[in-house]
């Protein structure tokens, strides 16, 4: 089994809950009441996206997006 790596962002909404995407692939976001939930769904998400994709005969999206944490003064 082959694997591949994507860039997940995971961001807090002001009510508390957490919203998750994989820029590498398109439409894919999910939304949870903890982070710990939206971890859960973006990794089934990811899942069956690509399950999808390779039902329609198409190959895993190449992984594009890199991230990088830059510190600068507060």
């Amino acid at each position: 089994m082959s694997f591949a790596e994507y860039v997940v962002i995971y961001e807090q909404a002001e009510d508390g809950g957490w919203g998750a995407y994989v820029p590498d692939l398109p439409g894919l976001g999910v939304v949870g009441e903890t982070r710990q939930e939206a971890e859960r769904l973006i990794r089934e998400g990811i899942r069956v996206y690509i399950e999808e994709l390779h039902a329609m005969g198409k190959p895993s999206p190449a992984a594009n997006t890199f991230s990088e944490v830059v510190k600068v003064p507060a």
